[in-house]
Order: C-alpha cells, then sequence, then structure tokens
C-alpha cells in the first residue's frame, strides 16, 4: 500500500479512535488532550483529501456532544482548504458543508471567536475572499447569541473593517470593473451582514419611541460612520458609463439606508456640532476619533447633497444659506485634503451649494463665521498648488461662483480678505478685475453702490494700488496684479467724470501716485538697467519674459510689435505718470494714447 494512502487512513483511524474514546465520557469530562487531537486528526483528513469521512463523523447524532466542544478547532485547517480549492472542486463543495454542520453543532460563543480569529489572521489577497466565505456563519452564530450580542455585533464589524482598511479603493471605471481583491463585492456583502441587526434596531425601535437596544444600535452607528471614511470617502461615486450597478454607490445607498432607518440621518448631517462625549482619557486618541468623525460627517454631507442618497426624506423647509452654512465646515475638511478623490467630493459640495442660492443674496454676516474665511482661503490654496489641472480650473470656477452669490457689502470684505490672505499675484489680479467689475455695476446703476464707491472703494484701492515692497518688489512675479491694477486705475480715470467723481478716485491720485506709479516707476528703470546689461551679455540664444519685454517697450518704442493690451496701458501709464497731478484732460491723454 502506497505511503501516502497509509498516512491517510492512519489519520482517519485516528480521528475514529479519539471519537470512540470521547463517546463514552461525559461532557465534562473533555480534557487538553482531547481537543488537540481531535483538531490534528480532524485538519489530517481535510489536508490529506478525506472531507467526506470527516462529514460523516460530524453528521454522526453519536458526535453531536464531541463536535459541539471540539468543533470550532477545525475552522482554521477548514477554511485553509476551502480557500486552496477552486470553485468546480467537489471537494470544495465538502468542505463548505462541514462548516455549515458546525455552524448549526458547535457552541455558539467558541465558534464565534473561533470565525474572528481567522478573519483577523488573514492578509493580502485572501482578506475579501476570506471574509465573504466567513459572513454567513459569522452572522449566524451571532444571531444565535443571548449575551452581549451588541458587543459582539460591534466586534465582528470592527474586525472587518480593520481588515479591510488597508485595501486599495478601485478607483477608475477599469479598477471597479474588474475588482482584483473583490473589495467591492466585499463591501455590499457586510452591508447585507448586517441588515438584520439592523432590522432587531428598527423593530425595538417600533416597540417604544425611546430604543431599548441603544448599545446595538451604537455599533451599527459606528460601522456606518467608518464605512463612509473608508471606502466612501475614497471611492469613485459618479455613475459610470457601462456599468450597470455601480458597487460604491449601492453601497453608499444601503448605509444611507441604515441611518435612515435608524433615524440617525438628519442628526448627523444638522446637528453633528453638538459633539458627542469623548469615551477617550487619552487627547491624542480623541484628537484622532474627531478627525475620523469629520471626514466621515464630510462624505455624508457629499453623499446627501451632491449625490442626493436620501435627499427626498429632508423636510423643504432649510433655506439654502442655512444648508451652505451646515456644510462648510465639512468643505473645509475635504478641501485640505491633497487627494484627488477628496479633494473633488470638496469642490462638488462647495459648487452645489452654491448654485441653490440666487446670485447677491448671502448677507455680508456669513463671513464672520470662521469656516467661510478659511474655505475661501483653501480654494486659493487648490487654484494655486494642486498638480491637478481640471481641479485648479473648477476651484477657479467655484471662487467666482461663491463671489457672486454675495451681496454687495459682502463681496468687499471678501475681496479685502483675498487680497491680504491670498500671497499670489494671479489671484489678486483675479480680485481686482472682479473690483472693477463692481465698479463698473456702481457706475451704471441707477442706484449707487457705497461699497464700491466713495470712501469704502478708496480704502480698497488701498490694497489694490500698491506695490507690496514698494520699489524692490518683484516685477515679474507681481506683472498679473500690477498688470490688472493699471487696468483698474485707467478705466477709473476714463469712466468716471472729474466733476462727478463718484469713486473719489480723483481727490486720491496724490497719493495713488505717490504709493504706486512712482515706485512702480522706479522699479521699472531698475529692471530695464538689469535686464539691458542681462541682453548685452547674451546676445544669442537669449529668452525675454513677457514682462521684461514691457519694460523694454518702455524705452525701445517697438511700436510696430503686437502685445497685449494690458502691457500697452503699462507702457503708457508709466511713462506718463508724472502728469497725473494736472488736469483731467491732460491725463486722460496720456491714458488712452
Amino acid at each position: 500500500m502506497p505511503e501516502g494512502q497509509t498516512q491517510t487512513i492512519m489519520a482517519v483511524d485516528e480521528l475514529q479512535a479519539i471519537i470512540q474514546r470521547c463517546q463514552i465520557l461525559e461532557e465534562a469530562d473533555f480534557r487538553g488532550e482531547d481537543y488537540n487531537l481531535f483538531q490534528v486528526a480532524g485538519q489530517k483528513c481535510l489536508e490529506d483529501g478525506y472531507a467526506a469521512q470527516l462529514l460523516e463523523v460530524i453528521q454522526n447524532v453519536k458526535n453531536k456532544v464531541i463536535i459541539k466542544n471540539m468543533g470550532w478547532n477545525l475552522i482554521s485547517p477548514l477554511v485553509r482548504c476551502i480557500l486552496a480549492y477552486k470553485q468546480e472542486d467537489e471537494k470544495r463543495e465538502l468542505c463548505l458543508k462541514i462548516l455549515d454542520q458546525l455552524v448549526q453543532l458547535c457552541n455558539p460563543k467558541e465558534l464565534f471567536l473561533g470565525l474572528l480569529e481567522q478573519i483577523e489572521q488573514t492578509s493580502g489577497e485572501q482578506v475579501c475572499q476570506t471574509i465573504m466565505l466567513l459572513l454567513q456563519p459569522l452572522q449566524t452564530v451571532l444571531l444565535k447569541l443571548q449575551n452581549k450580542k451588541a458587543y459582539s455585533v460591534g466586534l465582528s464589524l470592527a474586525m472587518i473593517m480593520n481588515q479591510l482598511t488597508p485595501l486599495p479603493v478601485p478607483y477608475t471605471k477599469q479598477q471597479i470593473q474588474e475588482d482584483k481583491l473583490g473589495l467591492c463585492q466585499c463591501c455590499n456583502a457586510v452591508v447585507d451582514f448586517a441588515k438584520p441587526f439592523v432590522n432587531e434596531v428598527v423593530k425595538n425601535m417600533e416597540k417604544s419611541s425611546e430604543c431599548n437596544d441603544t448599545e446595538l444600535k451604537e455599533e451599527l452607528l459606528k460601522f456606518c460612520m467608518k464605512s463612509l471614511k473608508y471606502p466612501l470617502l475614497t471611492a469613485q461615486l459618479e455613475e459610470l458609463e457601462g456599468i450597470e450597478e455601480h458597487p460604491f454607490r449601492r453601497f453608499a445607498a444601503e448605509i444611507i439606508d441604515i441611518l435612515l432607518d435608524m433615524r440617525e440621518l438628519m442628526p448627523l448631517v444638522f446637528l453633528h456640532h453638538k459633539s458627542r462625549r469623548s469615551l477617550w482619557e487619552n487627547q491624542e486618541f480623541e484628537d484622532i476619533e474627531r478627525k475620523n468623525s469629520a471626514d466621515s460627517l464630510a462624505c455624508l454631507s457629499y453623499l446627501v447633497f451632491v449625490q442626493h442618497f436620501g435627499i427626498n426624506c429632508f423636510p423643504m423647509v432649510f433655506s439654502s444659506s442655512y444648508l451652505l452654512q451646515c456644510n462648510m465646515a465639512h468643505i473645509e475638511v475635504l478641501l485640505k485634503r491633497t487627494e484627488e478623490s477628496m479633494l473633488s467630493k470638496g469642490l462638488d459640495l462647495f459648487e452645489s451649494c452654491l448654485l441653490r442660492m440666487e446670485d447677491n443674496g448671502l448677507l455680508h454676516q456669513y463671513l464672520e463665521f470662521r469656516e467661510f474665511i478659511n474655505v475661501s482661503q483653501d480654494l486659493v490654496k487648490v487654484m494655486t498648488l494642486c498638480p491637478i489641472e481640471h481641479l485648479r480650473k473648477k476651484s477657479l470656477n467655484i471662487l467666482q461662483l461663491f463671489i457672486d452669490k454675495f451681496e454687495a457689502e459682502g463681496k468687499y470684505t471678501l475681496f479685502r480678505c483675498l487680497l491680504k490672505t491670498s500671497n499670489h499675484a494671479g489671484v489678486e489680479g483675479y480680485v481686482i478685475k472682479n473690483i472693477k467689475d463692481q465698479i463698473h455695476l456702481s457706475l451704471t446703476k441707477a442706484h449707487d453702490n457705497v461699497w464700491f464707491t466713495g470712501h469704502h472703494l478708496i480704502s480698497l484701492l488701498d490694497l489694490v494700488l500698491l506695490l507690496p515692497e514698494g520699489a524692490e518688489t518683484d516685477l515679474l512675479q507681481y506683472s498679473d496684479r500690477i498688470m490688472a491694477s493699471l487696468n483698474l486705475l485707467r478705466y477709473l480715470v476714463i469712466k468716471d467724470c472729474e466733476s462727478d467723481n463718484q469713486t473719489g478716485v480723483w481727490t486720491a491720485l496724490a497719493k495713488i501716485e505717490e504709493n504706486f506709479l512712482k515706485p512702480l516707476h522706479v522699479g521699472l528703470n531698475m529692471s530695464k538697467a538689469h535686464y539691458e546689461a542681462e541682453i548685452k551679455n547674451k546676445k544669442e540664444n537669449r529668452k525675454v519674459s513677457r514682462f521684461v519685454i514691457v519694460v523694454l517697450s518702455a524705452v525701445s518704442s517697438l511700436s510696430g510689435r503686437e502685445k497685449p493690451a494690458a502691457i500697452f496701458w503699462i507702457k503708457i501709464s508709466l511713462s506718463s505718470y508724472t502728469s497725473l497731478d494736472v488736469k483731467r484732460h491732460t491725463v486722460l491723454t496720456q491714458f488712452v494714447l
């Protein structure tokens, strides 16, 4: 007889021997040695392909007490064998039947620990396979538990989510379709696993207005919050062509439904500022929990207000400005992240809230809330620092949308804030263009706008018509701002008659000359001398920047070459800056030449 077959028969014989010995013992007389022998013999049978014999032993009614106490020891080798066999393998089906029998016969408490241990020990590519294999058995065991059910459910969900969290979330359409690690499928399986416990909480809530099963509800709420942070915060949740049922959209819908069923969706969306009592004595742990909660709530708001999950259950009583205020903290959380998936969610949420509002309807008092200022500054950082082009462009569009929603005083306040904090010439130039547009509206409307005329405007121009470092300012670095400022100044002296002086610019010309044009002229002369020297030293293969051309044009009279209008006005205005203190027609002549 072949050696392998002999060893297998010995393994089956050993199993039968330990079974026969234990059949005559009382349950209380089982020793540790008996457990070990049973585990070793059962493992050998599984590994050597004798699952059928093992199944017969387990199904034998005479062995019921033995299996009840010792069967859970077979979970580890059983899981290994199931994962090793191919789907169509008959031996795999036998192993699955053994697992089902163990779930029916074993002590629920012992089996629960055995199943949880297998989930904890799995890693790498087998994480999702192992979890999906054990979810149904684990659910059955948990439903049997009488004591500490809420704790056990919470422990199970926490263990599962902890194992899933290190896995990369499929983001592109191809990745979602391939689902190499099985994460998409696994996440939805976990939701199905949780449903009986959700139903239990809902049933208890229907019996009494005060739910007496708060522990189980709290554990399920923790699971929902973890799911919002992972995988939903990272996942691509837009509908994708060619994918009939987007797995993460389905998962998101299920999480929202759980929160709705437990009556927690509205409190989480609108009452998040009422912080829960912290369970941590360690400040570091408390900070981590607060950050995780902020991420989850931000994702929740995105799901509700952008993807519209659960939105039909919301009462139509909230004003658009209130919704914006509620979401600004979430928008701030998302815009501070650097990952594309989270940044895009923050921009989408901000845009969605703004599009609900009418132009010129947002009161300036909202800028007194810290989040409104922080978000505007974060938006500028995305515009200027984000390496992803389409997000930079979108952030610029949203900044304009944000500006448009404020009434005049709000726009005025926001402009001052952006000029003081952006530290970016391109952004400052963009803000100055917006200021010019508001001045134009003020001068052409039937009624005056006090915020963009008179002393308020002059105060704002003090921030605009200014070189940050005087004559030493890097003119190339600040070219966008300088050209926008000169264009604004040109517009003011052309559009506003000296006799009307609605803007007040005519009374401020001397100060503008002293603080802006004169230092700019000095700076240009310095740049002219510097670049003329460089050009002299590098006559071949030189590349002159657009602002150097502006400097040279001021002295070289390159009238035959086409240049942007803004550059032309710099040349004209700076060559004639000394004329700004004479009569109006002289100034206009110099600016319009």
